[in-house]
């Protein structure tokens, strides 16, 4: 059977309307045009397309054209018609919205699932190939954030799915939104798709940041890798990381610090508890010490970016040598300050109690 075929076979009652019309010179009832609009909304539903179904239209009324039909019949048919169109394409949009918001409904469903876990992992896996994902294989997830929360339908999102699918097509690659960030999944042997994306993401947010997570195997690989690219975002707040990208394989030692939180709790109050005790409290010297070792031990250049002199900046490491008793610049000691100051921006310390 043929589109034509099957567009005819919607139009039942069709021609007796015509007919009617025809004959009395009257328009489409209320009754009809919504006969119509449900016909249109079943030809969309068995993908019956708009202009096949037209065509079917006008070459219903065409055989109700002849020879002895009066100039007044043909000006009644062609109203009919024009109702009969417009009824029919509103209840093929009508359809289609339908289907639409249906498909958009469902994609976000499986993208929630999916992010968060579902219980059933093999259903998942299985409404992931309608979405061009293999869970079979590994993935790895990027997210990326901006100053502003993004949907679907921004611009931002736009420019970046664009670009994705000029350069690789669609290869297996699932782009959305989730919480305001964008979110990528792309199969862990394609590493490029991820770096494009995390250099146009942070293009098209103006300066944002993206976290990158590690690729692991099947559904539960996904959730794993989009908790660790979650996670290196919140590091990078925590630990004022203004890198453009973050890899979570790069921030490993941070989850490992963290782990026995009650034992970092205990090092940070025993080491650097005594510097609550220097005027202005410890957070101008905690940030002395961040700064030190941010820029490798190097007096003068830690100096510079808090904006101090350099004798100012020996002073304030004399004075955190006083206070805690461990000197910053002996190689030995210097490690147990660092991982003091390390767990301090961890913990939010001193802002949060420990």
């Amino acid at each position: 059977m043929t589109d034509q075929d099957t567009a005819v076979d919607q139009l039942t009652g069709y021609a007796a309307i015509l007919t009617a019309v025809c004959a009395t010179g009257r328009g489409l009832t209320r009754e009809e045009r919504e006969s119509l609009r449900s016909h249109g909304e079943r030809a969309a539903e068995s993908g019956t397309g708009l202009r096949t179904l037209v065509r079917a239209l006008l070459s219903c009324a065409r055989e109700e054209v002849g020879p002895e039909l009066p100039p007044a019949s043909a000006e009644h048919l062609l109203g009919a018609v024009e109702q009969a169109v417009d009824a029919f394409a509103e209840g093929h949009e009508r359809a289609q919205r339908l289907a639409v918001r249906q498909e958009e409904a469902a994609r976000r469903e499986f993208i929630d699932d999916l992010l968060h876990g579902g219980s059933n992992l093999g259903r998942i896996a299985e409404r992931a190939g309608h979405f061009g994902l293999l869970l079979s294989h590994a993935h790895a997830v990027a997210v990326a954030q901006g100053r502003e929360s993004y949907g679907d339908g921004y611009e931002v999102a736009r420019s970046v799915e664009s670009s994705l699918l000029a350069r690789f097509g669609t290869r297996r690659i699932l782009l959305t939104t989730k919480d305001g960030r964008l979110i990528c999944v792309a199969p862990a042997d394609e590493p490029e798709v991820l770096a494009h994306f995390a250099k146009q993401a942070y293009a098209a947010t103006d300066g944002g940041q993206v976290g990158v997570g590690r690729p692991h195997p099947g559904p539960g690989g996904v959730v794993h890798s989009y908790q660790e690219a979650l996670n290196a975002l919140d590091l990078a707040v925590r630990m004022d990381l203004d890198d453009p990208v973050l890899y979570a394989a790069d921030l490993l030692v941070y989850p490992v610090l963290t782990r026995d939180r009650q034992a970092m709790a205990d090092l940070v109050r025993t080491v650097l508890g005594p510097l609550q005790g220097a005027r202005g409290g410890a957070r101008p010297l905690l940030e002395t010490l961040t700064a030190y070792f941010d820029t490798g031990c190097v007096s003068a250049q830690a100096a510079r970016r808090l904006s101090l002199s350099v004798r100012a900046m020996t002073y304030r490491l004399d004075r955190i040598h006083r206070l805690t008793g461990a000197d910053p610049t002996d190689p030995v000691q210097r490690y147990t300050l660092q991982t003091a100051a390390i767990g301090a921006r961890l913990l939010n310390w001193p802002d949060r109690p420990l």
